[in-house]
């Protein structure tokens, strides 16, 4: 998929992403989520990080600095509004045909620039679900959002398995939405009762 085809879902998906940070009180970052061992404070910081500041920092081909990586970001009680403000920076960053050409470079790997987008628009995306049913809340996404990030979950689930980031796939019924194929696919319980477990 190209630019045309993808900026459009991470404007989408970040929007969504925005919305469910603000639906977070201060109340439940204590609580448990299905992400093994985290609560909703360490799948927050986690969420915030990559997807606003590591989404922007991919676009500028740039390393995120340490001091970003050990940052609570939830201590600022403006955290969500913050975010928002963020997740609006790095879309803009990526608004430009020509950053989603050539690699990025990871550090350790470089990556098309166009693929590693793809990924973080799964990242918001799931890990959004993720943060929006910890706190009782939904994640809408459109179909055309739904099926890219099915793609890349089914393109790259056992790279995110070989490092811990899915568990097992659920089985869902035949018929099911595409988002909550795209769930399952990464080991996680679509249901609104599913408490299976799941890793980041």
């Amino acid at each position: 998929m190209t630019y045309d085809d993808m900026h459009p879902y991470m404007i989408e998906c970040a929007a969504e992403a925005a919305r469910v940070a603000r639906g977070v009180t201060a109340a439940q970052l204590d609580d448990p989520t299905h992400c093994t061992d985290w609560d909703v404070r360490a799948l927050v910081n986690h969420w915030v990080l990559y997807t606003s500041h590591g989404l922007e920092h991919r676009a500028l081909r740039k390393q995120l600095p340490e001091e970003l990586t050990a940052r609570d970001f939830t201590a600022d009680p403006d955290w969500a509004e913050a975010y928002a403000a963020q997740l609006d920076r790095a879309v803009a960053a990526w608004a430009d045909p020509a950053v989603w050409e050539g690699e990025v470079d990871l550090g350790m790997a470089k990556m098309p620039a166009a693929e590693l987008a793809s990924m973080i628009i799964k990242e918001t995306a799931v890990h959004g679900w993720d943060v929006a049913t910890a706190t009782g809340q939904q994640y809408r996404v459109s179909e055309g959002a739904a099926r890219l990030v099915l793609d890349v979950v089914e393109t790259h689930g056992d790279l995110y398995r070989q490092y811990d980031g899915f568990a097992d796939p659920v089985p869902v019924p035949d018929g099911a939405p595409v988002f909550d194929r795209a769930l399952a696919s990464s080991g996680r319980d679509p249901r609104p009762a599913g408490e299976l477990p799941a890793n980041s």
